[in-house]
């Protein structure tokens, strides 16, 4: 096991829920809005603010997983822990698409989107040999099963507005070895042609994962990026599921970006409120860290012109596997999520 595994990064398969409130919120959104910040959904029993749409254009998902607990502590009288949940559910986080209805899911959400008048965010995580077997292994069965997977995908999307960030990991582990050697071909295929299928969508932006501020060094995933497809996509996503600051995240981006012809790029702020976790096991430091916070909100306003987002990718309150107390990859963690809120700034 080499040192660099404490700085991948590890997220959540959706979980089986997902997929009711991908139906449940087109019912709930469809008294649309106008389009502006200030507009309100009903959800979950909560109510739920879209953010304003000319500094975050990106859709707040009024029936998530946080506005239900929002509404669950409300029903309980806990406000003050009601109002700290709040920060996360009133922020557009990541959809991230299941294996078993994946037409339907991206249909949802970028519908509700639309209604709303904003831009659907969804994350595309089943790639053949996901995670090389750690806390969110799995992903399609083979080749043919994703780009059947990843069509369905499209066909839901269809002409709605979507920014897609594209397999978290996929690439990075055919850098640093943990994907055998005999997947590589096959896996820079699939990337490639995901890629071209999506950007022949007309409204839809997409940003393949390229790791993150701790990985390594940029020039030793930037021809395996152009390899996966990055040239006709919108740019590459950075400090996806984890933690690094937004600092050392844009100054990792802007080194790639420089060895891969200027290309833009999107930054996961959603928990780097507080930097790296840098204690305990340097081999788990990625998985459920204590003392983290929420980072920068999702914005389009940032600090650098390459920067084309600040985005939350990874849904907050949710674990990062069985490790440090937490539920399984994906599952919903109420004392995390409120540690994340209750710390930010």
């Amino acid at each position: 096991m080499d040192g660099r595994r404490g700085a991948r990064f590890r997220r959540a398969p959706v979980t089986a829920a997902v997929l009711g409130a991908a139906l449940l919120v087109v019912g709930c959104s469809s008294g649309g809005g106008d389009g502006d910040g200030g507009d309100r959904k009903e959800g979950a029993g909560a109510r739920i603010t879209q953010q304003p749409k000319e500094a975050d254009p990106f859709w707040v998902n009024p029936d998530g997983t946080a506005a239900r607990q929002v509404a669950a502590y409300e029903k309980a009288g806990r406000r003050g822990d009601a109002e700290q949940i709040r920060k996360i559910a009133e922020q557009p986080t990541g959809e991230w698409i299941g294996p078993e209805n994946p037409e339907q899911e991206a249909r949802g959400f970028t519908e509700a989107a639309d209604r709303a008048g904003r831009t659907a965010l969804l994350v595309l995580y089943n790639i053949p040999h996901r995670d090389c077997g750690q806390y969110s292994r799995g992903g399609a069965a083979d080749g043919d099963a994703y780009r059947a997977w990843i069509d369905a995908v499209a066909r839901g999307i269809g002409d709605r507005p979507a920014t897609v960030i594209l397999e978290p990991d996929a690439v990075l582990h055919l850098v640093d070895g943990c994907t055998p050697e005999e997947f590589h071909e096959e896996r820079y295929d699939l990337l490639e042609g995901a890629v071209t299928t999506l950007k022949s969508l007309k409204n839809t932006k997409v940003y393949l994962d390229a790791g993150n501020a701790g990985w390594g060094r940029p020039d030793q995933v930037v021809e395996p990026l152009k390899r996966a497809g990055v040239d006709p996509a919108d740019g590459f996503a950075v400090n996806v599921s984890n933690f690094y600051s937004t600092p050392d995240s844009l100054a990792y981006g802007k080194q790639l970006s420089a060895e891969a012809g200027g290309k833009h790029f999107v930054i996961d702020t959603s928990r780097n409120g507080n930097g790296p976790y840098t204690d305990g096991d340097p081999d788990e430091r990625w998985c459920n860290p204590p003392g983290r916070a929420l980072g920068e909100p999702p914005t389009t306003r940032t600090a650098d012109p390459l920067v084309d987002a600040y985005l939350w990718v990874k849904r907050p309150g949710e674990s990062d596997g069985e490790c440090k107390g937490g539920p399984k990859a994906g599952q919903w963690w109420a004392s995390y999520a409120l540690a994340l809120a209750r710390a930010s700034r």
